[in-house]
């Protein structure tokens, strides 16, 4: 039996990063083997272990065979005759496919290293092709390191979506993989990589469309509606801002997508269909309820919100509501900041002053300290506490705006 350190964690060493997890393959071993060395068995689709002190993972060598369609179509082969060099290979990428052995000696079958320091995403080997969730990690990585596709993976991604792989893949992995990519420091590589193989016009078709849709020169000096959101995205992430809010800031303009240009000033008609397709997106990749909630509120409301500085106390307090901003006060928050990349993620732009946020969230503060239960009990026809309440919150508005 031999153990050996593999995957990210060598790959992070390698380039002096924090190695956050640790991956372990046994060779040599039976499971028998390792449940007598005290090792818990956790695995369901291939053996995977648990160190009895530890609780690292520890994964027996195998290798995987085409049986099927998407991502779950592999036969499993763990046995002790599986060579470490076999579980290498058959893994997405080089820097991913190196070893490292209990006196910390690298093993590198597939030229890793090398591929680091060209700061290249290449394939191990043709079996890349047989897992089409490969697609999304290499994206992903594209983003994490800011690494180039060697020009032979991108063909063979091109293939995989030709032939429809993309397509079985199951709305929970997608999700999993664009979550990950969305949280990394430049997100806009992942989807850069995905544009270029074809795999978000099969994933994301929404988001896809928007390269080539022009934007008035006047507000948007990138002019071409993709790049935009990418801007947009790309600042979100530069805030460190919450998964949510990057979600939403992609997905904020999508129904542009859908809408001729000559009707985007009226603003509801590309705010109305945009929100039908961040809804029926976020179905189709089962996106959770915290980030499909946010990305329709910024989609109906982030032209509202550009305006509140010239809209009337009673339109803010409107605004205020539909947003549910006394109740849920942080998420509004999360509202304001996707609004503010969208100000903000243009080109030359990205450091203008953005004041409609600072005051929506004074007026938010305004309306909450209205105190209702004292109106309330002060109001003899109880019918009539709404309405009360309304005109306190509006006052307090007014008073606000008059102070400015």
């Amino acid at each position: 039996m031999k153990i050996y350190t593999v995957g990210g964690a060598v790959r992070d060493q390698l380039l002096g990063l924090p190695v956050k997890d640790r991956d372990y393959v046994v060779v040599g071993a039976t499971p028998e083997q390792m449940l007598a060395e005290g090792f818990r068995p956790v695995g369901k689709d291939f053996p995977v272990f648990l160190h009895p002190k530890t609780q690292a993972e520890y994964a027996l060598a195998r290798t995987e065979r085409k049986s099927g369609r998407g991502y779950k179509g592999f036969t499993v082969y763990a046995a002790p005759d599986v060579t470490l060099e076999d579980d290498l290979a058959r893994r997405d990428l080089t820097i991913n496919a190196m070893a490292e052995d209990e006196n910390g000696e690298l093993i590198d079958p597939y030229g890793g290293q090398e591929d680091l320091a060209r700061r290249t995403l290449r394939h191990v080997g043709a079996a890349f092709v047989e897992d089409p969730v490969r697609i999304l990690r290499l994206a992903r990585f594209a983003a994490r390191f800011d690494f180039q596709v060697a020009p032979e993976t991108m063909a063979l991604c091109r293939e995989m979506v030709a032939m429809g792989e993309v397509d079985h893949l199951v709305p929970e992995r997608v999700w999993a993989e664009l979550a990950k990519g969305l949280m990394e420091a430049q997100p806009s590589r992942m989807f850069t990589v995905l544009r270029d193989c074809g795999a978000l016009a099969r994933l994301m078709p929404e988001l896809d469309v928007l390269w080539g849709v022009p934007q008035p020169p006047k507000h948007h000096p990138e002019v071409d509606t993709g790049d935009h959101v990418m801007r947009v995205l790309d600042y979100a992430a530069s805030q460190d801002w919450s998964l949510d809010t990057r979600f939403a800031a992609l997905c904020h303009d999508l129904g542009k997508g859908v809408t001729p240009p000559e009707e985007w000033p009226r603003h509801i008609e590309h705010e109305r269909r945009g929100v039908a397709l961040v809804e029926a997106l976020c179905e189709r990749i089962k996106a959770p309820n915290d980030c499909r909630e946010l990305a329709v509120l910024v989609c109906r409301e982030h032209c509202n919100i550009h305006r509140a500085r010239e809209m009337r106390s009673t339109t803010v307090l409107e605004l205020l509501i539909r947003c549910d901003a006394l109740r849920k006060p942080d998420r509004f928050k999360r509202l304001l900041d996707a609004c503010i990349a969208d100000a903000r993620g243009r080109a030359g732009l990205e450091t203008q002053v953005y004041p409609q946020a600072e005051y929506l969230l004074a007026c938010r503060d305004a309306a909450f300290a209205v105190d209702a239960g004292a109106i309330a009990a002060a109001t003899e026809d109880k019918a009539q506490i709404p309405e009360a309440v309304r005109l306190a919150r509006l006052a307090a508005l007014r008073a606000l705006s008059h102070s400015d």
